[in-house]
Parts: structure tokens; sequence; C-alpha cells
């Protein structure tokens, strides 16, 4: 996926004023327009120039992408950061993964801000809420926690210049939250134009872990074995989010079987699964004693990997 420059799409600097924006996309819009240019790939131009524009009128989608910085040049590959759109507040429905118009963008477009889609309830009814991504651990999604969360938020001042505002909340994680599962914070969105307030949605998602990974309410992690406890079997104290598990692996498992415990995953009615996948890992042969054992095994146990490739 290549970065797109929006700014430079639309040859603007990157602190261009509103007007200045808007006039640079009327102007080159007229010249790309497909109806009517004789511009070489002006449809695809056309476009892209609505893509750019779609970002940088909106105060927020535009403070959003500010975040990348300018680190990246147009067509340069390009991956969103891990923790992209967490912690950052927008109005409405909107945001990362939420993107509120009905025309198709490119991949970059969706990669930061979801695949183009109207906000649920309408523009009226979305009006005072907020909407929000937030990191978690996944031991919280276990136990439950009481966290305190910093939000961003964009707002224009009175030179309609965007800057950052910060305000932090404290959260409770229930016990058996899932991956893109939705808080809701009652009273705790923007005042509507009744003067009462609108909601905050908060999008929950995980952290990475080193040793754990959640699909919907299954725990999967990786068990690495010497050779002797995957052939012999043995006993294992496995960490689990809240402390340990007892796992007995079965004599002569091979690399790659899983092993389940039905109820140990994700709490819920009904609780999720934890599946643990064995590893085979040999010792590094760079010790002469290491090397003898190995080659003693090869010697006596006449055992032939590839038997099945003959005949």
């Amino acid at each position: 996926m290549q970065y797109k420059d929006y700014y430079a799409i639309l040859g603007v600097p990157r602190d261009a004023a509103d007007d200045d924006i808007k006039r640079a996309y009327r102007k080159l819009a007229r010249k790309y327009h497909p109806d009517v240019s004789k511009e070489p790939q002006a449809e695809e131009r056309f476009k892209e120039l609505g893509e750019a524009y779609e970002v940088l009128r909106d105060a927020e989608k535009r403070a959003a992408y500010d975040r990348l910085g300018a680190r990246w040049q147009s067509g340069q590959e390009f991956q969103p950061p891990p923790d992209w759109g967490s912690g950052f507040e927008f109005s409405g429905d909107g945001g990362p993964g939420h993107a509120a118009d009905e025309a198709a963008f490119s991949e970059f477009f969706e990669s930061l801000f979801g695949a183009a889609r109207q906000p649920r309830g309408g523009a009226q009814a979305m009006a005072a809420d907020h909407h929000a991504r937030v990191a978690v651990d996944i031991e919280d999604a276990f136990s439950g926690a009481e966290r305190t969360i910093t939000l961003q938020s964009p707002q224009a001042d009175a030179s309609g210049r965007v800057r950052l505002v910060e305000r932090s909340l404290q959260v409770r994680i229930p016990p058996g939250v899932r991956e893109g599962q939705r808080l809701r914070l009652a009273g705790q969105g923007a005042a509507g134009a009744g003067g009462a307030r609108g909601d905050l949605y908060l999008e929950i998602h995980f952290r990475p872990h080193r040793l754990w990974r959640l699909v919907e309410r299954d725990l999967y992690m990786d068990l690495p074995l010497a050779p002797w406890e995957a052939a012999l079997g043995c006993e294992v104290q496995l960490p689990v989010p809240g402390g340990r598990l007892e796992l007995r692996v079965p004599p002569g498992s091979q690399a790659g079987r899983k092993l389940r415990l039905k109820g140990r995953g994700l709490p819920g009615q009904p609780a999720g699964d934890l599946y643990v996948q064995l590893q085979v890992v040999l010792p590094p042969a760079d010790d002469p004693k290491v090397v003898q054992a190995w080659q003693r095994m090869a010697a006596e146990l006449r055992f032939h990997p590839r038997a099945g490739f003959e005949g």
C-alpha cells in the first residue's frame, strides 16, 4: 500500500487555511472533472482530489492524518502504526475505522478511516455522540479493571486552527470484553443542540502480548518443548491471565499439535477455550557433547522421518 500526501495532491502547504484548501480543490476539480477534462487519467486524478479534500476539509480527519507527521513521501510503502487511532476522540461515528462518506476511496484511506459508510442513526441523532478507540491489556479482559484513559480531541479555535485537547476519564473494563466491542459512557459526549450531552462510545482493542492471542473468546498460545518432553510427555505450568495452569502433555506429541482446555478462554456465556500449540525446540548443536548426543541418537534410534517418501 502506498502513502498518499493529501497536501501535495491539492498543492497546498501543511499549514494551509480551510479557505485555501477549498479554493485549491475547486480549481483542480474543474480542471480534472472527467465530463469536461481532456487531461490524461483525468478520472483517476479527480477521485484522488476528492479523497484528499474529504480528509483535509474535515477538522477531525485532518488532525488525525497530521498525527502521522511528514516523514513519508507520496508513493512510499506504508502501513498504519499498530496504535493508529487509539486515544483519539471523534464526534459522531467518525474517526479511524468509521468514515462517513458513500464514496469509494483508496486502500490508504480505508486503512486510516475505514471503509466508507453512513453513520448509524443519521447525522442529527449522532451529532452529540463521540467515538474513540482505546487499547487495553488482554489481562483486563479476563479479570476486569478500572483504568484511567486519556483521549485527544481535535477542536478549532477562534481563528479556525485545529488543536488537540486532552481529557482523562475513569473507565471500568468489564470481564469478558471482546476485541472491537463498544463500551457506552452515558453523558460523556458533546452537548447537543438542546443542551443535553451525548454519549461516548469506546471501541476496545487489545495490545499485542508476547504470549497470548485472543480470537473472539478463544485464547491461543504457543508452548515450546524439548524433544524429550514431546516424546515422553510432561507436565508444564502454563502462564495464563490471572495466574498459572497445569497442563499435561501426552507422550508422543508432535510439533504443531493443539491441545484444547475447554472453558479456560475469555469469560462469558459460554466461556471461550484455551488452545495450546506445541512447538518442539531443538538444543543448539554448538557444543561437542551435544553433537555427540545427537550422533548417538542418530546411530541407535534408526529413525527415518522420510520413510513415506519411498515407494
